[in-house]
This record gives structure tokens, C-alpha cells and sequence, in this order.
């Protein structure tokens, strides 16, 4: 039974289909995992054992009935604490939430949970999920499945690590600036962000709700697929028989191939010529309006984070990690015609990307420039936290920026992972090629 922890949800919903795994064993082997787990109390903030059990029972009579309500059905997954969980704490990674117990689930839950998937629990995740780094000395950080030193991305921390350490088959994140897609780079993991809009943020704690989406960290594509479709209550992309030939990819010149740290340069120099390999034509494009738009994600991010936060923190901003207040801090002294501005700008380079890009079935880049920093140097040097932070989150920030669905693939390299952006909606064209690129990858 161990060894279903390793499993891809995919595989396990079949296996749960076939008669061959039962849905309340399955919880158990996971509840099981987690309570005996070293790194529990790191990575979960809360474990849902009743509900788990409920929903698991519940599954677990549909599939004997041949009543099945969906491919996962009877799958256990976790929650980043951000997505309300009626009778159940959620509070944000922050103090200034603490005890705060919601009445309803959010709505990508109750739809989840309406597709037969089991919720395990809430993971930990960035204070606020103000950060790409994972760090987060006001309640817990999780560890990083391939450096015990090293933080394991954010702002989905937990969600990635009970994925990587198998205490659950996927995780529920969001992504604001890339905090789906860096944690899934660091370890190991599959990791989609959403086109924003298309999945509903109601009843998920807002950071910026101009940039806010939620996704999934998985181990495979098809899992991205399978889970996306959950989460909207619809039918999942298409993956039969996916290849490369004649897909059109561009490598991102602009700002994403700057500052590569050797380790992340050669891993997606590999990983490009396998897809080569496997059929793949690849050029390299500029956009140098592209600088444009990231001299501007100072304002937008904090004014938006600020708007919504800062009645919370002012309350009592002692409670807060000092980084990641004086971040969102920043968004108080944002000029409204600034702001305005800002937006309508960025609107127009939105427009201006899409036709530059056009012509091509996916945008490639690194998933991070670097790999997972040090936690005891982030914690004691300032100017270190700020710098990696900012790096962590820079070529991941590309896709909120020009509002394209993105995805992360591991490259076979620890904590490396190449990312493919598509277009404004087109999650199932681009889980099509990624499951393709999985494939040249593996």
C-alpha cells in the first residue's frame, strides 16, 4: 500500500475504477503517512482526518456501486490554507488570521469535492502568499524534497512538499507571481498556473485579485489535466496520442535567460534539445516591452495587496514576517492615477505579446533562474532574501504579467524545471504539448 503514496492521481483513480485500490484504505495509507511523517507539522498546518474519512467512505461505496463520479473519484489531495474549508481553520500563513474558521468551502473545492476528491488537509504556505521563496518563520516552513538547508518555494510551499514527500497524490495552490509553478520546479513536480479568471477565486483568500489563480501541483500532466477540469466541474483536456512534431516553440530572450545560475542554464539547454529531439522547431524571440511591464509590478502587486490587506495589518503588523510586511507595505504609497496607469499600460503590452507570439505553440524559459536558497542565510542576511526573492519569482511573473496559462516540467535535474507558457485560455492546447514535452523530457 506504500507504495500508492508514489502513485500519480491519474493512476490511482484507475486502479480505484479497476476494483484494485479502495478509496478508504487509500486515505488511510496517506492520513497514516502524514501523522507518522517528521516534517508533518512543517508542511501541514491542519490534517482533516474526519472529513478525509467521510468523503473516503463515501467514494469507496460510489466506486462498489459503479456510481464513480469522475476519474478521481476517491483520490485524496491537499489544500494550500488560503482556499476557505467550512469548519476548518483557514488562515493565510499569517497571525493576523489566526482562528479564523470559514462557514462554506470555497468554490474550487465544493467543486472538487463534488468530482469525489478527498481533502486531506491544509498545507503551509508564504505569509499572505506574499513570496516566491517559501519562508515563513511566523508559522512553519515546509523542507525541500532535495536540499534539507534549503527553502522549497512559494508561495504553495506546503502544497508542493506533501505532493514530493507522498503525503498526498496532488495539492491545491495558487499563483499570483509564480507560486504554483516555482515550488513545483524545486521539487520535482508538475505545476500548472491558470489563465486569471478562468478558475474561481470565491472563498480563496485574496493576495492580489487582479493577478490571483489557482492550479495544481502534481506528478504527471495528465494529473494537471485531470484536477483542472475538477476544479471547474468540467471535462479534462484531451491528452490521446500527444507529439511534438511540427510544434513551434520560442525561447524567451528578454530578462528570462539573464542571471542563470549554472545549474538551471544547463539543465533547460538539455531539456530544449530533447524536445528538439523529438521533433520540436526552436527559435529565440525578443520583447523588449517586457522590461516595461516589469517596471511597473512594484505598484500593481502591492497597491492590490495592499487594498485588501492592509486593514488587517494595521490592526497589528507586529505580527507579520518584517519581509514580508515592508513588501506589501510598499502599496500604501501608490499613486491612484499611477495605478491607472499602470493597468492601461499593461493592458496594451498584453495585446502586443499575444501578436508577437502568436505563431508559436508555447513560449519556453527556465521555471527559475536559480536553485532553492539557503533558510538560514535568508533569515539572517535582508539584502539575500530580497535578491532571491525577487530572482525566484522573475520568470515565472512573465505569464501573470502578459495573462497567459503557464506550466512547469521537471527536467530530470534536482530542482530544475523548464516552463512552457501558451495563450490566454488555452490550457488544453498547452497541457497537450506539455504532455507531449513530458514525454521527450522523461
Amino acid at each position: 500500500m506504500d507504495d500508492w503514496r508514489w502513485m500519480t492521481a491519474a493512476d490511482l483513480g484507475r486502479g480505484i475504477g479497476a476494483g484494485d485500490i479502495d478509496p478508504v484504505a487509500l486515505t488511510e495509507t496517506y492520513l497514516a503517512a502524514i501523522d507518522a511523517h517528521p516534517h508533518r507539522d512543517r508542511i501541514y498546518a491542519r490534517v482533516t482526518h474526519d472529513r478525509a474519512r467521510a468523503e473516503a467512505k463515501a467514494a469507496s461505496e460510489r466506486a462498489a456501486n459503479g456510481m464513480r463520479r469522475g476519474p478521481l473519484d476517491g483520490v485524496p489531495i491537499s489544500w494550500k490554507d488560503l482556499f476557505d474549508t467550512a469548519g476548518t481553520a483557514t488562515e493565510a500563513g499569517t497571525a493576523l488570521l489566526e482562528g479564523r474558521v470559514p462557514d462554506t468551502d470555497a468554490e474550487v473545492l465544493q467543486n472538487a469535492t463534488a468530482a469525489g476528491l478527498v481533502c486531506l488537509g491544509k498545507t503551509h504556505l508564504s505569509e499572505i502568499a506574499f513570496s516566491g521563496l517559501g519562508l515563513n518563520p511566523m508559522t512553519a516552513t515546509p523542507p525541500c524534497v532535495n536540499d534539507k538547508d534549503a527553502v522549497p518555494g512559494g508561495s504553495s510551499s506546503g502544497a508542493a512538499a506533501s505532493v514530493a514527500f507522498g503525503l498526498a497524490a496532488a495539492g491545491i495552490g495558487s499563483d499570483t507571481g509564480g507560486s504554483v509553478r516555482i515550488p513545483s520546479a524545486w521539487n520535482d513536480l508538475t505545476g500548472l498556473k491558470t489563465t486569471h479568471g478562468r478558475v474561481s477565486v470565491n472563498g480563496v483568500l485574496p493576495l492580489c485579485l487582479t493577478f490571483d489563480t489557482v492550479g495544481p501541483l502534481c506528478r504527471s500532466v495528465e494529473d494537471n489535466a485531470l484536477i483542472l477540469a475538477a476544479l471547474e466541474g468540467q471535462k479534462p483536456a484531451d491528452l490521446t496520442a500527444p507529439t511534438l512534431d511540427g510544434a513551434r516553440f520560442a525561447i524567451l530572450d528578454t530578462i528570462a535567460m539573464d542571471d542563470l545560475e549554472d545549474a538551471p542554464r544547463a539543465a533547460f539547454q538539455s531539456a530544449v534539445e530533447r524536445l528538439q529531439a523529438a521533433g520540436a522547431q526552436v527559435e529565440h524571440i525578443q520583447f523588449d516591452a517586457l522590461n516595461e511591464a516589469f517596471a511597473m509590478t512594484g505598484p500593481l502587486y502591492t497597491a492590490d495587496a495592499w487594498a485588501w490587506w492592509k486593514h488587517r495589518i494595521l490592526a497589528d503588523p507586529a505580527k507579520m514576517f518584517s519581509q514580508i510586511y515592508d513588501r506589501v507595505r510598499v502599496g500604501a504609497d501608490v499613486a491612484a492615477s499611477d495605478y491607472i496607469a499602470h493597468w492601461t499600460r499593461l493592458r496594451e503590452i498584453r495585446g502586443e505579446f499575444a501578436s508577437a507570439t502568436a505563431h508559436f505553440d508555447a513560449i519556453l524559459m527556465p521555471s527559475s533562474p536559480i536553485l532553492p536558497p539557503n533558510v538560514q542565510r535568508l533569515l539572517e542576511d535582508e539584502d539575500y532574501y530580497v535578491t532571491k526573492n525577487l530572482l525566484a519569482l522573475r520568470n515565472t511573473r512573465v505569464g501573470n504579467l502578459t495573462d497567459t496559462c503557464s506550466i512547469s516540467l521537471p527536467t530530470g535535474v534536482p530542482s530544475c524545471g523548464i516552463m512552457l507558457n501558451g495563450r490566454n485560455g488555452g490550457e488544453e492546447k498547452l497541457l497537450r504539448i506539455a504532455a507531449a514535452a513530458e514525454k521527450a523530457l522523461s
